[in-house]
């Protein structure tokens, strides 16, 4: 099957899960927030993500946080879920109630912690493929994983006609672009700084981005693509240069995304291990927010 540029959309968030001070899910907050991002641009979502914080969430509340999120933003804006976990049972489980619970396409990363060699990732991901009729994005992150989907690998998955897709956090430029021209898969940058080098080298198979600083400033981030379409380069770099203060605040700082964007954000606490971001953190990255809102309107 050959898939289309953007199976999903170009300017994707990650979104971050609401809770309520006592550390519910948020479901109303939920709904409020993802119909803004759409609002300012965002073409798809993706949800229980590891912003979404996906390790701490229940099956349940994945669930429940996919069907509020899909009531309110509608069928006509695609719903990317998160179902990765380092278990393949758990993960083929959690691929079935998410298609049950209306998603357009599952988020599948490498399985982690156990660091299972290349034939067993690529069995694994077959799997959840196998599992469901909903299309896979595969996510390549191996600073978190420990394991990489190697260039060959993604070679072979993606004669799978529902493997469709790839969040490259893989930080190879070298082996994405090889990728891109050996075969139909979209690749959409995982890691803000790779947002538009990505995007420039990968012609028709540079799908646009899965991005958390998207929660906190969506349109700008899309306004970085729009620029790169319209053949403005320049404007493109210009305006990326723009976002690079908050997002390395957001990204690089030490601090976890879902932490720093919930530091923007009326999202309620984020759940242990996760710690709040402190005070002089949070000062910095609202300095940082003011400064782009600034240069952008």
């Amino acid at each position: 099957m050959t898939a289309p540029a953007a199976p999903f959309g170009r300017a994707l968030c990650a979104m971050i899960t609401p809770f309520t001070a006592s550390g519910a899910l948020h479901q109303d907050a939920a709904r409020k927030h993802a119909a803004s991002l759409v609002a300012d641009g965002c073409d798809g979502l993706v949800l229980s993500g590891t912003t979404g914080e996906s390790p701490t969430t229940t099956d349940a509340e994945k669930s429940a946080l996919l069907r509020a999120v899909r009531a309110s933003v509608g069928d006509g804006v695609p719903i990317v879920a998160g179902v990765g976990s380092s278990d393949t049972r758990h993960t083929v489980a959690l691929a079935q109630q998410a298609e049950q619970a209306g998603a357009d396409g599952l988020l599948v990363v490498t399985p982690y912690y156990s660091r299972p060699p290349q034939a067993a990732v690529e069995a694994h991901f077959r799997r959840v493929a196998d599992a469901t009729g909903l299309p896979l994005m595969l996510y390549d992150i191996p600073g978190r994983t420990g394991t990489r989907i190697e260039p060959e690998t993604l070679l072979r998955l993606a004669e799978h006609p529902r493997i469709v897709a790839v969040k490259d956090c893989a930080y190879d430029l070298l082996g994405s672009t090889k990728v891109i021209g050996a075969t139909s898969l979209a690749y959409y940058s995982g890691c803000e700084e790779l947002n538009l080098p990505l995007y420039a080298v990968g012609a028709a198979g540079a799908a646009g981005y899965v991005s958390t600083v998207a929660n906190v400033v969506p349109r700008q981030l899309r306004a970085v693509l729009d620029a790169f379409d319209a053949g403005d380069t320049a404007e493109a770099a210009r305006l990326n240069r723009l976002t690079v203060p908050l997002a390395e605040l957001m990204m690089a700082s030490g601090l976890p995304g879902t932490v720093t964007a919930k530091a923007l954000l009326d999202a309620g606490p984020v759940r242990e291990p996760l710690q709040p971001a402190g005070r002089e953190a949070a000062d910095g990255l609202r300095r940082a927010y003011e400064e782009l809102l600034a240069a952008t309107s």
